[in-house]
């Protein structure tokens, strides 16, 4: 193929171009700036396969320069070119399809909150008007001042924070080890050392996943691990006073695995399950201690990261307590950015990320926190603000009404709060001589090891060095920053650059998307011969980190991030705390931690030539780099652990007083189920009435013995109210109370059967319902409010044949109770998907779980905490049945809830067979497929082909409940 060569340059000539048009700008390539003229290896090599990720094709590109045959390697060149062709027209089809997505959907949203805020407008005070507009305590919830607790003190508190992705330990973290080891496991380990040297408080537990894997260390397989605080050494409480700080590590998951955070999903109700215990057992032992024998429970679960906020959701509805929230990193702002990459579609993205679970677990999140913890406003105002169930205008209006005692119509939105990033601070650096040595300190120590790992880069190690810390990541936008100062000359030959990128073998070993970052920056330095200006250590200790800021400081440097949006910029706090003045992304938390400590400049991450320009301003001005320092220092208090913990207690003081309704032991003496060695729980959804009295039958038989008749309980768990279960057990001959409880309305009701007499055979049966479990579900309820507006919505869902309009669900008052609303489906093949019934609940502020139900003719709505599975962990927690012993039993599908019967700690068992009913509407519409929330393959999961008695007793026996 000779002239191929011509052909390529000239193809990626037109590819440059095309690029430098779509961006509109007439700024001449920075390649041409450099050299006078245009590379298009080297094009090829730094913006296309940097710029896709494609660590695959810069392989070839190596391979196709080691050929020594042009031809083969000229046909190599042409056909990555048009695989960069395919990539780019992709990416262009990919943005058009998600732009008409958004033009379709944007009109029907933004109608749905106008109505929702025009409920709210009416008779709003003209005072209230005017005074709230600019106050963002209203408009959010609360800002970090002006707090006015419901109690005087802090007494004794006992709080849960929750975790659950990473590599967490209180010492020597390993951080950057991988893409889930980061900031936030510093912050959360930082967090849980300083809340609990905190005045008033007794424990902080912090729960995440027990790691067992080959090749990590031993630690994290510890159950437990004190932490060992350095913050409040003056004002640390006597001993006996407070319990301290621990790190709690459940076991869920595959024991002998890491799993990233990805793929924690389907596990998640075994941790709760498992988390359930601990704090109750902990709560427990608290109260013994400090309590005169009376339980001291968790003052507030506050869950970290999408995952945890849904573990949270669940144990804070298990045990009727308080919970807050903070997102981190939001699901919702990622996929945004994805999608504007291009690389992939929406489900390519929640295919690798599984994206649409994890905003799912932010919206539930949203629906059961009191607070949120934002670190900033624009987190409140771009990201937050993108979900459903939260927005600015509904916010402020509903905060308005509460204010006054106005009616809110059942809505709720949670309170957001603004609590700056919190660092610990050691050793804080004041003054240096001219020569970059500390004062006033006496004599001059040892440098630290890593001063020399680092210092070893550099020709020159005297000159200012410019420090950025950040883990490989394409957001990090760390090959920017190289580039910023490899092409600005006057830069280079001022500072050096060092750049700490986590730790890391060997480059072929890592994440691709890691890899191709690292190799990037490594071919960027190589093309601008930066060999002795930049320095990129392979490893360094978490305990090391100090000493590298103090080393940047001391040649008078500067630390910069860069990255496109920057959430928390801890990493900016630190490097104030030593005395190094900064350069910030002006996108995310670093605006307003800028407007606190004014020790830096900021910079638009996408400019490069700004990013240059900035730090040879704030390098070589010496004033400007002296105030810059010395405003750090004056004003970073601001950020300390101790004013951070002080900010979340006086939230965690004004949430509401609530507790879980745990049976006294003269209580638990009388109930029958309290004495049960093993219940079985019968939820079998996917079968007709017959067949489900044919499965009851049998599985009373199954579990009868003669030798213990009363070691196994039984409960039976549906969708029908209480009158329906009687009429159906007295209708085929068996005894209502012959049931341990009743599970009723789709979880929203427990009965338990009473009765007169000596037997149940001679005595009238009642049924008493547990009002300790009604108030587990009621917060949040929208009651009439919620029962108006579901009415008003199910007028608007209609069936057209033409011009014929046929309403397909209507307000059904006879199986609907006090928390559950229930409505009759006309026509379930026409069934509107409940995803998008949560989205306009969610838009509303009416906090609620909607689920059909008898296969597709019935919708049910119940309170966010009232379910089948949650009411099986109140069971636990009310009378004392261990988790583990209990076997819930389901058929092949069931109701919409069918698949949080399947995970958790309780054996379930899956009656496999033709006698189910076809799978129905209700599966098709899932957000997201079962295999992301469900461990099918868990060993306490068991399929069985049958229903009769002996296929039920073979189940059983392998779970090791009894049987005759």
């Amino acid at each position: 193929m000779v002239g191929n060569d011509n052909w390529i340059n000239s193809y990626l000539d037109a590819i440059l171009d095309a690029g430098k048009s779509a961006v509109g700008g007439d700024r001449p390539s920075l390649l041409l700036r450099e050299r006078g003229h245009f590379s298009p290896a080297r094009y090829f090599v730094e913006e296309v396969i940097t710029g896709y990720d494609e660590t695959d094709l810069y392989k070839t590109w190596l391979r196709a320069n080691a050929m020594r045959s042009p031809q083969e390697r000229n046909t190599r060149l042409e056909n990555m070119t048009w695989r960069i062709w395919n990539l780019a027209r992709k990416k262009k089809e990919l943005e058009k399809e998600e732009a008409c997505r958004l033009l379709k959907r944007h009109p029907e949203t933004e109608k749905t909150r106008i109505d929702a805020t025009a409920d709210m407008s009416e008779d709003l005070f003209e005072g209230e008007k005017g005074e709230d507009a600019g106050d963002p305590s209203v408009a959010y919830g609360d800002s970090t001042t002006g707090v006015s607790p419901k109690t005087s003190s802090v007494d004794k508190l006992y709080i849960v924070l929750i975790s659950l992705h990473g590599l967490v330990r209180g010492e020597n973290m390993e951080l950057g080890r991988d893409s889930d080891t980061g900031g936030q496991v510093k912050y959360v380990v930082e967090f849980a050392k300083a809340l609990s040297s905190s005045p008033g408080v007794y424990r902080v537990d912090l729960l995440t996943r027990q790691i067992l894997a080959p090749n990590f260390d031993r630690s994290y397989g510890e159950p437990a691990e004190m932490l060992v605080s350095t913050t409040f050494k003056n004002s640390k409480q006597e001993k006996g006073e407070n319990s301290g700080g621990y790190i709690i590590r459940i076991p869920f998951g595959p024991r002998d695995m890491y799993l990233t955070k990805e793929r924690l999903w389907p596990f998640i109700q075994e941790f709760v399950d498992g988390a359930l215990s601990h704090i109750v057992r902990m709560s427990k032992t608290i109260g013994e201690e400090i309590g005169c024998g009376h339980p001291v429970w968790p003052a507030v679960i506050h869950g970290h990261y999408a995952s945890a906020g849904i573990a949270a959701t669940l144990l804070s509805g298990a045990l009727n307590l308080p919970m807050a929230f903070t997102g981190h990193f939001l699901g919702k702002d990622k996929l945004e950015g994805l999608l504007k990459q291009g690389r992939q579609s929406r489900e390519e993205i929640n295919m690798t990320y599984k994206i649409m679970r994890r905003i799912e677990a932010e919206e539930l999140s949203l629906d059961a926190s009191e607070i949120v913890i934002a670190s900033t406003r624009q987190e409140i105002e771009e990201q937050w603000n993108l979900y459903d169930g939260f927005e600015v205008i509904l916010a402020r209006k509903l905060r308005a009404r509460v204010k006054r005692g106005a009616n809110c119509y059942g809505r709720y939105m949670p309170r957001m709060v603004i609590i700056p990033p919190g660092v610990e601070f050691g050793h804080i650096i004041h003054d240096f001589d001219i020569d970059g040595e500390e004062e006033n300190h006496g004599p001059a120590s040892e440098d630290p090891p890593i001063w020399s790992q680092i210092m070893r880069f550099f020709t020159n190690p005297r000159k200012p060095m410019i420090l950025a810390v950040a883990r490989p990541y394409p957001e990090k936008n760390i090959t920017t920053l190289v580039k910023a100062f490899g092409e600005c000359r006057p830069l280079r030959e001022l500072a050096n650059l060092t750049l700490i990128m986590g730790n890391r073998e060997a480059i072929s070993k890592m994440h691709n998307t890691s890899a191709s970052v690292l190799t990037s920056v490594l071919t960027l330095i190589d093309e601008y011969d930066l060999y002795g200006q930049v320095a990129y250590p392979k490893h360094h200790k978490h305990s090391e980190v100090p000493d590298i800021y103090r080393l940047a400081t001391r040649t008078k440097g500067a630390f910069v991030n860069v990255a496109y949006f920057e959430q928390f910029g801890v990493t900016l706090i630190e490097a104030a705390m030593n005395g190094l003045p900064v350069i910030a992304t002006k996108n995310g938390a670093p605006v307003e931690i800028h407007q606190v400590l004014n020790n830096g400049l900021l910079v638009d991450p996408h400019d490069q030539n700004a990013i240059a320009d900035a730090l040879y301003k704030l390098l070589s001005e010496k004033q400007l780099w002296s105030r810059c320092r010395e405003n750090g220092l004056k004003n970073i208090h601001q950020f300390s652990w101790p004013e951070h913990c002080k900010n979340h207690l006086s939230r965690i003081l004004t949430l509401g007083m609530r507790s879980p309704a745990v049976g006294s032991e003269e209580e638990r003496s009388k109930a029958p189920i309290s004495g049960r060695k093993h219940i079985i729980v019968i939820s079998v959804d996917s079968v007709n009435k017959e067949n489900l009295v044919r499965i009851i039958r049998n599985a009373i038989e199954a579990a009868h013995t003669e030798n213990t008749p009363a070691s196994t309980g039984f409960v039976l768990s549906t969708s029908l109210t209480i009158s329906e279960i009687c009429s159906l057990l007295v209708s085929v001959g068996m005894h209502p109370a012959g049931f341990d409880a009743f599970i009723c309305n789709s979880g929203s009701s427990i009965y338990y059967p009473s009765y007169s007499g000596n037997t149940p055979s001679n005595s009238k049966v009642t049924h008493v319902i547990d009002r300790n479990h009604q108030s587990h579900i009621e917060y949040r309820w929208g009651g009439e409010g919620l029962r108006k507006y579901l009415v008003k919505w199910a007028t608007s869902v209609v069936e057209r044949k033409g011009r014929i309009e046929r309403q397909m669900i209507f307000e059904d008052s006879e199986h609907s109770s006090t928390y559950c609303l229930a409505f009759k489906v006309v026509n379930p093949n026409h069934l509107p998907p409940l995803k998008e019934l949560r989205k306009l609940m969610r838009i509303q502020s009416l906090r609620c779980n909607a689920l059909y139900n008898h296969s597709a003719t019935r919708l049910s709505v119940t309170p966010i905490h009232a379910s089948r599975s949650q009411a099986i962990r109140y069971l636990f927690v009310r009378w004392g049945i261990e988790l583990p012993n209990i076997v819930v039993m389901v058929g092949e599908s069931g109701d919409s809830d069918y698949e949080e019967l399947l995970g958790g700690l309780h054996r379930t068992i899956i009656l496999k067979g033709d006698f189910n009913i076809a799978a129905n509407r209700i599966h098709t519409v899932r957000r997201y497929p079962l295999q992301d929330v469900v461990a099918l393959d868990s060993s306490n999961i068991i399929e069985v082909q049958g229903c009769t008695t002996e296929d039920i007793k073979s189940a059983l026996r392998q779970i090791g409940v009894p049987t005759q």
